[in-house]
């Protein structure tokens, strides 16, 4: 299913999370990863993307709080390999694996502009416009991403919750040493504008308190690494990276 970007997008009151959705956000997988360039080549690079990419919407997908997933991209290959990982012809391991009628529906999103945030703000208002709740701006590359992690910030989101007595909800998962922000939950969807890019952390939390929202911080290792450049790509555990490059390169297999 894929929704084109309208305007018109009424905002939602008050902080719900029973209708959470995952955003998910990938540029593309041909050229990706630029910085990664001095360590691998530019087909390895689309191989690891593409593994990711599987990885991640398995464990998502096996999320019992997502009601739904959104992955937005300027390229149709990203949505082909989302779609072939929903639909379980990719090669999620089998503790991921997960029916069509069980799991939650995907929405494929093409971006027709550029930039991340411009990407999110496109699947936060299709999110809206499918009765989301609460949204989770998800990268797809957190290597050691799992659903425990997931958990916490759903945990972080209830406390945010009972705290604020009815207030707006931010929960951010800074990125290591960068200053960035790598998850960001909002109830309502639209409670602040995503603002990632170069120290995303400092901005979403400086929103935050424009908002008036009732704020939580998670930090967790296997939220807040993500392979960016080839000083990343060292500190992963060989067999993660050998299972990233299995899943992208099996799933490119299974789509051609």
């Amino acid at each position: 299913m894929r929704a084109a970007y309208h305007a018109g997008v009424t905002r939602l009151h008050p902080s719900d999370l029973s209708r959470l959705h995952v955003l998910i956000p990938l540029r593309s997988l041909a050229g990706g990863k630029a910085r990664l360039g001095g360590a691998i080549d530019a087909e390895e690079r689309e191989t690891l993307l593409r593994g990711l990419l599987v990885r991640t919407m398995g464990v998502v997908r096996a999320w019992p709080a997502c009601e739904m997933v959104h992955v937005v991209s300027t390229d149709p290959e990203v949505l082909v390999a989302a779609r072939a990982a929903a639909l379980g012809s990719g090669p999620a391991p089998d503790r991921w694996s997960r029916s069509t009628e069980d799991g939650p529906p995907l929405r494929e999103l093409i971006q027709r502009g550029e930039g991340l945030n411009e990407a999110l703000r496109l699947a936060r208002d299709e999110a809206i416009r499918a009765g989301a709740t609460a949204v989770l701006m998800l990268p797809a590359d957190l290597p050691l991403l799992s659903i425990e992690p997931l958990g916490r910030l759903l945990e972080a989101a209830d406390a945010a919750l009972t705290a604020g007595s009815g207030r707006p909800i931010v929960v951010v998962a800074p990125a290591d040493a960068r200053g960035g922000t790598n998850a960001l939950l909002l109830s309502p969807p639209d409670v602040i504008e995503p603002c990632f890019g170069t120290l995303s952390l400092e901005a979403h939390l400086r929103a935050a308190a424009l908002a008036d929202a009732s704020l939580q911080v998670v930090d967790d290792v296997r939220l807040g690494f993500d392979l960016d450049t080839p000083e990343d790509l060292e500190r992963l555990e060989p067999d993660r990276l050998d299972e990233l490059t299995r899943l992208g390169g099996t799933t490119a297999t299974t789509i051609r």
